[in-house]
This record gives C-alpha cells, structure tokens and sequence, in this order.
C-alpha cells in the first residue's frame, strides 16, 4: 500500500523477536549452562546486527555450526537463527532506523497505543464513528505532547484565514473603526431603563 501511494515507509522487525532467535542458537552452541558464554556470544551478534549485518552475522553462525562439526538435531537452532536473518535481512536495518530516530521494537508503539487509544476510547458502553475517534486521538495526542496550546492557536489563524481572509483581495482585511453616530447613541437597552425609571417616578 506504501508503494501505491509513493510513500517513503521504513519497516523494520521487532529487534526483541530477533534476539529470541540469537539466544536460542547461543543456547545451541552453550548447551551446558554455559550462562556466561551463551550471554558474551548473543550480545556480540546482537551487537552486529544492530550495526546492519544480519548477513554476515548468519554466515558466521553457520560457518561456526560446521567447524564445530555439529548434527543436524543440534544445530537446528543454528540454521534457523540464519534463515531467519537472511530471509529478513531487508527489514533488519536497524543501523539506517537508529540513524533516523525511528523505533527498534514495538515497546514504544504499544505504550503509545495503550495510553492515546486504549486508556481514553475503551470505555464499556462506548461506540465510536470514525470520524469521532479520529479527532478524539488527535486531541489526545496534542494533549500528551504538550502541543496543544499551539495547534490552536494555528488552528484558530486557519480558520480566520478560510472563513474570513479569503474573501478579500490579496487576503487583506481593511481595519474597522467605530464611527462616532454609532458610539454615541445610547443603546436599546439604556433607553429600557431610562423608562422604567420615568414610569416608577
């Protein structure tokens, strides 16, 4: 859908699903609880793939696998582990979304999503028209960036220059004064109580 629309779309895979995959082949080549080896070798890869090197991280592991001379019962975690990271190595950039600021893992995607959606929209009884809780997330998301006061102010600017701006030429709205007729004659309801005042009299 991004590529029909011409739209820039970085997708990258949950870097926590990616390191189940690298403890489970750390596991496989330290399967005697070698806790502290299986740690030093996992974080080393993970470390790697971070630097985008999913690839070269596979074949090494692979590599690894055939030196040590492993089955093929015991190096299933192994292969996998590769597979998974040469299959998905276009979505392992991890290097290129660090770089640009974007999210690694879906931790902040579901914080976000818990506090804007679920902890304001899924209210027993409520019932939602696209429309309304497309603005309710909106208003909520100004509301927790604190950039709530500017959007109105912005919005309020819009609003004058659509409703009101546009129907002048070059957007130019001639000042007002009040004239003095105008000023100076008492107002309707002045005159009120200027006949109350004669009736109680």
């Amino acid at each position: 859908m991004a590529e029909e629309r011409n739209i820039p779309l970085i997708i990258v895979i949950d870097f926590i699903h990616v390191a189940q995959y690298v403890w489970k082949a750390a596991g496989a080549f330290f399967p005697n609880q070698e806790e502290f080896e299986a740690d030093r070798w996992a974080r080393g890869r993970l470390l790697e793939i971070l630097r985008g090197k999913a690839s070269l991280v596979a074949a090494g592991m692979r590599r690894s696998a055939t030196l040590r001379e492993m089955a093929a019962a015991e190096r299933k975690p192994v292969d996998d582990c590769a597979d998974y990271l040469l299959n998905y190595s276009p979505y392992l950039q991890y290097d290129k979304a660090l770089a640009e600021g974007a999210p690694i893992a879906t931790g902040v995607i579901e914080g976000a999503c818990r506090h804007l959606v679920k902890d304001r929209m899924n209210l027993t009884g409520a019932r939602w028209s696209l429309t309304g809780a497309e603005a309710v997330l909106r208003l909520s998301a100004l509301r927790s960036s604190n950039d709530f006061d500017a959007y109105w102010e912005f919005h309020e600017q819009q609003e004058y220059e659509r409703h009101h701006a546009s129907h002048y030429a070059d957007h130019r709205v001639p000042e007002t004064v009040p004239s003095i007729a105008s000023s100076s004659r008492p107002s309707p309801r002045g005159r009120l109580t200027i006949v109350r005042k004669e009736e109680k009299s």
